[in-house]
């Protein structure tokens, strides 16, 4: 799960840096509507690719259950994150994305 809970967190950072809002202030410049594109396609990309290690693991009818849990537990830390730590939702994003290969292994 924890390979689950890595993507969908970085999917939801990409989806939340795509809007104008948020990526002013956590890169402080707006986003290019190429780079705005980018950004919601790999979000969504991010999003779909988490499904895989959720049901990989515990099967179609748990592992659903348990990728809406995930889902859910990154979105709520990002939703508390960004107001008070908008830097450390960015690391924890990043670094997200560097540890979900090592997750990848652990799968398997």
């Amino acid at each position: 799960m924890l390979l689950a809970l890595l993507l969908c967190y970085a999917g939801f950072s990409a989806l939340c840096l795509s809007m104008d809002r948020h990526h002013g202030e956590l890169l402080h410049r707006k986003p290019s509507p190429r780079r705005r594109l980018v950004l919601r396609l790999g979000g969504w990309l991010l999003l779909l690719v988490s499904i895989w290690p959720a049901v990989h693991l515990a099967g179609w009818s748990r592992g659903l259950v348990e990728w809406c849990a995930v889902l859910m537990l990154s979105a709520l830390l990002l939703v508390l994150l960004l107001p008070y730590r908008p830097r450390l939702a960015l690391i924890l994003a990043g670094a997200g994305l560097l540890a979900s290969p090592v997750a990848a292994f652990a799968v398997f």
